[in-house]
């Protein structure tokens, strides 16, 4: 990948527990972060239940889209635990008990004086081909398979799995962010906002509202490759605040 290229990802969330309610999810936030930071555009997001021609459809959308595509959920040791099948049905291969993992997990029961039993063993399957992910939380691994990395649902392991996944691969250049704060809402600087963010497309301007002490308040971040048109839309954001501010004050 070039240096001019930019790495794009997606996520797919994978569990009938998110799109029930029942967890609230947390590691969309968490890789957002961590792909930030390595200069990784996480493009989008979808949360599908545990249905295997849902998965597969997703994720050879998403695959075929993005630089990367990562999941989250569906790689424990229970009946509705269904990835690993779908992601090997996905890419065309036998889904099978992987002998190392068999190795790792066997040992960690055995030490834990508890059965490896075949439930357990589900954890040990994954697409043939496929590449570790360790797992220092739980160890059972999650596995890397062309573009797609896929990952427990569990948040501590999730992130764990995360840290040793993302330095390894190849991203861009980081986003720099600044924010502004603007005393106005959202329906004072909206209409000017929006010319802002016409007049300067090497940026992304997003408005987030804040409501306290019975007032609309607004925070502007600013989101740029290159620091220049970063400071430029700053400059005409803080011009437009003004403004504002002097007109409320003359009416």
């Amino acid at each position: 990948m070039s240096s001019t290229t930019i790495a794009t990802a997606a996520m797919l969330a994978i569990g009938d527990e998110l799109l029930s309610g029942r967890t609230k999810d947390k590691n969309i936030g968490q890789l957002a972060d961590m792909l930030f930071l390595a200069g990784i555009d996480l493009k989008e997001v979808r949360i599908v239940g545990d249905e295997e021609d849902a998965i597969v459809e997703a994720l050879n959308a998403l695959r075929a889209r993005y630089t990367y595509v990562f999941t989250s959920g569906g790689i424990g040791p229970t009946h509705d635990d269904i990835t690993a099948d779908a992601i090997s049905r996905a890419f065309g291969v036998p889904c099978l008990h992987d002998p190392l993992a068999m190795q790792l997990l066997g040992a960690m029961y055995e030490r834990r004086g508890v059965d490896f039993n075949e439930a357990r063993q589900r954890m040990a399957r994954m697409p043939e081909g496929a590449v570790h992910i360790e797992n220092a939380v739980s160890t059972a691994p999650g596995f890397h398979i062309g573009n797609v990395y896929v990952m427990a649902g569990v948040p501590q392991v999730f992130t764990a799995m995360l840290g040793t996944v993302v330095p390894k691969l190849e991203g861009g250049k980081p986003m720099l962010s600044r924010s502004v704060a603007s005393p106005f809402g959202e329906g004072d600087i909206g209409s000017a906002l929006a010319a802002i963010q016409k007049n300067h497309p090497e940026t992304s301007i997003g408005s987030y509202p804040r409501f306290s002490e019975n007032r609309f308040s607004t925070e502007i971040v600013i989101r740029s490759r290159e620091e220049a048109p970063a400071e430029a839309a700053e400059r005409d954001i803080l011009a437009m605040i003004a403004e504002i501010a002097a007109a409320k004050a003359a009416s």
